[in-house]
Order: C-alpha cells, then structure tokens, then sequence
C-alpha cells in the first residue's frame, strides 16, 4: 500500500480487565483494499471494529478514517461508512421496506434505484415485518441498508453469517465489485473462503493481540493454485502453540 490509507488504527488499547480487549492494535487499509480481520470468538474483532464506529472510546492510541478521528468524528463519518454488525438489532414492528424507507431518509439517499436493485440482487422480501424475519433475512436487510447510500469505506463484522451458501457467494462478488470501485474495506470473518476470495491482505487477532499479518496476494503468487487459507491458519495456531509450550518448558 503506497498511497495514504483510508482507514487507520494507531496503538489502539481497550482493556476491558482479566485479559478481555484490545491491545496495541496497529494497521492501515489504502483506497480499494480490502482487509480481513481473522480470530476466533472473543480475540478483540469487534471491539476493535467498535474503535472504528465510534462507538467506545479507546483507553490509548487512535483510530482514523478519511483522515478524521473515529471517536471525535463519528458523527461526521456515518454517511462515509456502510456497517454490518455482527449481531443483527432491528426494530421489530417495522417492514422491511419501512426500515429501508426511513434509513434512506435519515442518510439523504435520493437514489432509491440502488435500493431497489440491491433488494432485488439480494432476494429480500422487503414485505415482511422485521419480527417474522430469520435471521438470514435480516443479515439481508442489514447488507442492503449498508450499501444504499454508496459509501466509500465499508465495516463488515461477520457480514455473510446466517445467508445460505449462493447468498454468500453473491455477496463475496459484491464485495469484489464494491473493491474495484475503490471503496476501502474491512472485513471480519469466520469463514476462511470469504477472506480468501475477498481480501487482498490479513491479519490474525488473538487474546487482542495482531500476531500476524499477510498479504495474501503474494501468498497465492507463491503457492499457487496450493494456497489454503483455512491450513495456513491452523498451522499458525498450532506452531504458535507448539512454540509457547517449548518456551514454557
């Protein structure tokens, strides 16, 4: 990445005590890259991703996106950043065409044809009432309401959990076109195939620590048609663990 990033973290530490946060957390995504945020459940994904709405201010370090300060400025980016979270929390009584209706409103979308067109690519059913729905549906609804207003820089917590397997491919070749388009992205994921098919680099978060980072494109370059994220992964972990119980002993 050589022009100046997009989306910044700087030594961001959020300790929540008994080991549980982030820690010391450091990167930078650039224009039209996408980053993949790989860990296991409670590594410090999302709180990290939380820095980066605004939604927690961080204890030291700083996050920054478009060159404004994500805590200070939350306010300002809202409208330059689509965010799926991680767990879905709609308001029940509403359609979904309600809800599309009144988010559209409240960021200033007059192009209700990207709506529509999303809805359609999306198979959403915008009739149904957003208590009836599965959840599959909702992480639909979300999908949709994140990309409505075109924004530049797009945070995506688990964004494809609870869609069926052409949903998710759908909505890796949406990602994949949002990219070309030079939108910034940030994506945590479960699903190696997601960050293997979308990301041009990574990092692995454990116990809130990056301990590493990898630029999958040149990983694939050198292995090939033999590259498999998943085994690169666990072989990580397993030599990182291997290597712990050597120092211990």
């Amino acid at each position: 990445m050589t022009d100046q990033p997009v989306l910044r973290v700087d030594h961001l530490t959020k300790d929540y005590g008994r080991g549980r946060g982030a820690f010391d957390i450091t990167l930078a995504v650039g224009r039209g890259e996408c980053y993949g945020f790989l860990g296991p459940n409670g590594a410090g994904k999302t709180t990290t991703i939380r820095h980066l709405m605004g939604f927690s201010k961080p204890n030291k370090g700083s996050s920054a996106i478009l060159g404004r300060d994500c805590w200070r400025d939350a306010a300002i980016l809202k409208n330059d950043i689509g965010y799926i979270p991680g767990e879905i929390e709609l308001p029940a009584a509403m359609t979904g065409a309600g809800f599309l209706r009144m988010m559209e409103k409240m960021r200033g979308v007059t192009d209700h044809g990207r709506t529509a067109r999303l809805v359609e690519r999306f198979h959403l059913d915008p009739s149904v009432r957003v208590k009836k729905m599965s959840f599959g549906m909702k992480r639909k609804l979300a999908i949709v309401t994140a990309l409505m207003h075109d924004p530049a820089v797009l945070i995506l917590d688990e964004p494809s959990s609870g869609l069926d397997p052409m949903m998710q491919k759908e909505f890796i070749d949406c990602i994949a076109e949002e990219k070309s388009r030079g939108k910034t992205i940030f994506l945590s994921s479960h699903f190696f195939h997601e960050i293997d098919a979308a990301c041009d680099r990574a990092a692995i978060i454990k116990e809130g620590h990056i301990v590493s980072e990898m630029d999958l494109k040149a990983l694939k370059a050198k292995e090939g048609n033999g590259f498999d994220l998943e085994k690169y992964f666990l072989d990580f972990y397993r030599e990182e663990a291997e290597g712990r119980t050597g120092d211990e002993s």
